[in-house]
């Protein structure tokens, strides 16, 4: 039988959360330990269409998803055993919201050691995901979108101080916060 992971894990134990986009800069829980961490089999992309926090269903947003292939540095954040059924059911509630990701337990590198995490990956057959955009379009969505929370180029930016303040910028953002702020994006992008 495998493990309902809408659910907080066991009584008793710690849970381990990977965080890529915003929740290395917006976690809204309680954590003991933030670590960095590599993930092996999924890379940070701009994938999925916002029509809630990032934009509106008239014109959505764009927001980062864990997809398919590749590496992603990002943060292992762990949680206390005490504050685990909160901390899960706050983050069930925000990133799960129009069920465009799935939840997976995630292998990964966390200094000499191997931690397994749960984290949210994107659903390709879910009517949101935006596949491989190149960095015009990318640009031209982010631009001028707006949702409940705050406009989706601060996402962007913050994700990319972040990244930045963390020692893993991430070179594919950098180029796409340019042509935000230049806007428009690299010709043929």
């Amino acid at each position: 039988m495998t493990e309902d992971l809408s659910r907080p894990p066991a009584r008793g134990k710690d849970l381990w959360v990977f965080a890529y986009g915003s929740l290395t800069w917006d976690p809204g829980f309680p954590f003991e330990e933030a670590r960095p961490a590599l993930l092996r089999g999924y890379h940070r992309a701009f994938c999925l269409y916002s029509t809630h926090y990032r934009g509106t269903p008239e014109r959505p947003g764009l927001v980062l998803g864990l997809d398919r292939g590749g590496a992603c540095r990002g943060i292992a954040y762990r949680i206390a055993a005490p504050r685990v059924a909160a901390a899960w059911a706050y983050l069930w509630e925000r990133e799960m919201l129009d069920d465009a990701y799935a939840c997976r337990v995630l292998r990964l590198r966390v200094g000499g050691r191997v931690v397994h995490a749960r984290g949210f990956v994107i659903d390709r057959a879910h009517r949101s995901y935006a596949g491989k955009l190149g960095i015009a379009r990318m640009a031209e969505i982010i631009r001028g979108a707006h949702g409940r929370r705050g406009a989706c180029s601060a996402y962007l930016e913050n994700t990319v101080r972040r990244l930045d303040q963390l020692g893993i910028p991430d070179r594919r953002l950098h180029e796409l916060l340019a042509a935000v702020r230049g806007g428009e994006g690299r010709p043929g992008g």
